[in-house]
């Protein structure tokens, strides 16, 4: 499958702070990739090198082919954004504001209609933007992106601020996009369960660098299962499961340990199960359960457990 996006070593550096660290990433075409990342990862700062609103450090993006740096112009032709800032006229109506950019783009008059539809706006497009809902101004920023029909589309953070029933018709309409358009999805979000739900392929950004990669079904299918383990003290099991090599997060009342590549998920239960009885800590509910994103997430993002520091032995 050819790339819509490629980058290599991309780096960007603000004086003293490193942005973007040598990310290389790979969006395959007609892909929705989830771009995640808590806030200040570097998610934003990589989609406006991509855009070529910022110059990069270091490193090469191209775009469709295209090297941004090289030809800014040319690249800008092949991808449609909506980054946080809609920047509509509230006085304007939805028609009226995609006029304005259609005009300056050179475009006839019917590719209004056209990604008004595809958007599901066209009974709406001659209302006020002032009076358009947060998803309606979602969805016109999303139709404005799609002028000219772009190969590429860049979204930042497309369902923040959107209510629940705003964020699951997002997530739908995200989805079918390639399908629909052909177009290309690179979708920057921190909201893990809508991407699991979205994108065919992942790439997970931490305090600058890309640590993981890859289609999200491949790599969930891959990676070895995790126990998920109810009990009355889960600081000190999580302490004994990561002193037996378990990899670990930790809510309030569980612990979720992840198993290593091949290992058997019934037998390494037991053996945790009959570990945590001998060491008196009550087990309510114990299981291997099958690998989610946010475990993938929190697995290569996370710093690790610590381990109690060894006391000096009495003289």
């Amino acid at each position: 499958m050819s790339a819509a996006i490629e980058t290599h070593a991309l780096t960007r550096r603000f004086k003293r702070h490193l942005a973007v660290d040598a990310v290389s990433m790979t969006v395959p075409e007609r892909a929705v990739y989830g771009f995640l990342g808590r806030n200040g990862a570097g998610k934003t700062t990589t989609l406006k090198m991509l855009l070529g609103l910022i110059r990069p450090s270091g490193g090469t993006a191209r775009v469709c082919g295209i090297d941004v740096a090289a030809d800014r112009l040319g690249a800008a032709r092949k991808v449609g954004a909506l980054l946080e800032a809609h920047g509509f006229y509230g006085n304007l109506s939805g028609r009226e504001n995609l006029d304005l950019t259609r005009i300056l783009i050179g475009l006839p008059r019917t590719e209004i209609d056209r990604v008004l539809e595809v958007v599901e706006m066209t009974e709406h497009a001659g209302r006020r933007v002032s009076d358009y809902s947060l998803g309606m101004r979602q969805r016109l920023g999303l139709a404005r992106a799609m002028l000219g029909a772009p190969p590429v589309l860049v979204l930042d953070e497309p369902t923040n601020g959107l209510d629940p029933d705003g964020i699951a018709d997002m997530r739908r309409f995200l989805g079918e996009l390639p399908a629909r358009t052909g177009a290309t999805v690179l979708l920057s979000s921190h909201l893990l369960g809508e991407i699991e739900q979205t994108a065919t392929h992942v790439g997970i950004v931490h305090e600058g660098r890309l640590v993981l990669e890859g289609e999200l079904a491949r790599l969930k299918a891959e990676l070895a299962p995790e126990i998920a383990v109810e009990t009355d003290d889960p600081a000190r099991a999580a302490g004994l499961a990561a002193a037996r090599g378990f990899s670990i997060t930790r809510t309030p009342d569980r612990i979720v340990a992840g198993l290593k590549p091949g290992e058997d998920a019934r037998a390494a239960s037991a053996a945790l199960n009959r570990a945590l009885v001998e060491a008196d800590i009550a087990v309510f509910a114990i299981g291997p359960r099958a690998r989610t994103l946010e475990g993938i997430y929190r697995e290569v993002s996370a710093p690790p457990v610590a381990q109690p520091l060894m006391q000096p032995e009495a003289v």
